[in-house]
């Protein structure tokens, strides 16, 4: 199994000299959360990049990255905002991976709860070796792809 980190919400810290909050060239907050675990984790930063700025191309490059590794199983940090877009370019072009996108809605930096609750989620689930597919893990659920969306109203996703 191998953590690969896309950047997103998940990922993001304040900038004190612009004043906003960013997605660093780093793996920091994933490699913080894991670090208490009894077993190491491989983790891989791929595209470090807010998920309204993921296009096409990147998403086929992610599909290339993962499809010349020798891993079944991904655990994939990626913003909330077009998460659903990058699983179905996972499930078209990798049928015979197990992949399991999860994000945060609030940045790890500012509140660690949510983030790391569902980063160990998306590890546990992947530890059980599903059935080759696509996941998303959000909100304390998970689920196949396409019966998981967000719900931006309520600022969550859910299952539909």
């Amino acid at each position: 199994m191998k953590i690969m980190n896309t950047g997103g919400t998940f990922n993001k810290r304040y900038n004190p000299v612009s004043g906003e909050l960013e997605v660093p060239f780093d793996n920091q907050a994933i490699e913080e959360i894991v670090k208490t675990f009894s077993y190491e984790v491989d983790i891989a930063g791929m595209l470090y990049k807010d998920s309204l700025a993921i296009d096409d191309e990147d998403r086929e490059q992610l599909c290339a990255i993962l499809e010349a590794d020798d891993e079944e199983i991904f655990v994939v940090v990626h913003g909330t905002d077009t998460m659903h877009l990058t699983a179905m370019h996972f499930a078209a072009y990798l049928p015979t991976r197990v992949i399991v996108l999860v994000g945060a809605m609030v940045p790890y930096s500012v509140d660690k709860a949510e983030a790391s609750l569902n980063l160990g989620m998306a590890l546990g689930f992947a530890a059980t070796q599903p059935a080759h597919g696509v996941y998303i893990c959000m909100s304390g659920i998970i689920a196949p792809y396409n019966q998981i969306e967000k719900n931006r109203d309520k600022g969550r996703f859910e299952v539909v």
